[in-house]
């Protein structure tokens, strides 16, 4: 797993073949194969995710096989889904759509060699 803690601030997009916990902030499309938004981290831009797991807040729509919005989550985009969960206390502006394969028309950037790549990173 890889963690982008909360002092980090990243400006671009974030792929991963594995899962990737955020703590911090994304301008930038993250692609992975499970992501966890933390409840202090901001994320403006799109989620493709086979698990997706939203405490905090995403700008941005949500593409994934389950996804689950916890009760601290701010979502304002359109979500994606074969699976969705809503907690009691979350936040959801934005259409929900059942899809067989929410990931298909997403073309993978994983399949690069680099873990994490972006544009800026900020290390503040």
């Amino acid at each position: 797993m890889s963690i982008l803690n909360q002092d980090i601030s990243i400006t671009g997009n974030v792929s991963s073949k594995g899962e990737i916990q955020i703590e911090g902030q994304v301008q930038g499309d993250v692609y992975c194969n499970s992501v966890i938004v933390g409840e202090n981290a901001y994320v403006s831009g799109s989620i493709a995710a086979a698990d997706a797991i939203v405490r905090g807040r995403v700008s941005g729509s949500i593409r994934g096989e389950r996804v689950t919005l916890q009760a601290t989550s701010q979502v304002e985009g359109d979500i994606y889904h074969e699976s969705l969960a809503i907690e009691q206390g979350a936040y959801f502006e934005g259409k929900s759509r059942r899809t067989e394969n929410p990931l298909a028309e997403i073309e993978d950037p994983t399949d690069t060699n680099s873990e994490v790549s972006a544009d800026s990173v900020s290390l503040a």
